[in-house]
């Protein structure tokens, strides 16, 4: 996409977000490309997403369990075997 730098400055927040997205703007002054707006991280591809994800519900499953034990059980030692607060 080219903008003109005098229209680009009321667009700026939409400029950068398109540049987000991996889009390239590039302005212009007096007709003239002078700079590019491109994002400075690339986007992640299909691949690295589900690859994060699988590695975060793996991290997330092994905070479950400490010490062999389920942290749905954590405070049973606050209760007696009555099941009433100790």
């Amino acid at each position: 996409m080219e903008i003109a730098l005098s229209e680009a400055e009321g667009r700026i927040s939409e400029l950068v977000q398109r540049a987000e997205a991996g889009e390239s703007v590039t302005l212009l002054r007096d007709g003239v490309p002078t700079a590019r707006l491109v994002s400075i991280r690339p986007k992640p591809t299909a691949a690295e997403k589900m690859r994060f994800l699988a590695e975060f519900q793996v991290k997330a499953a092994a905070k479950g369990m400490v010490d062999g034990t389920s942290a749905a059980r954590s405070q049973d030692f606050l209760y007696g075997e009555d099941g009433l607060p100790a």
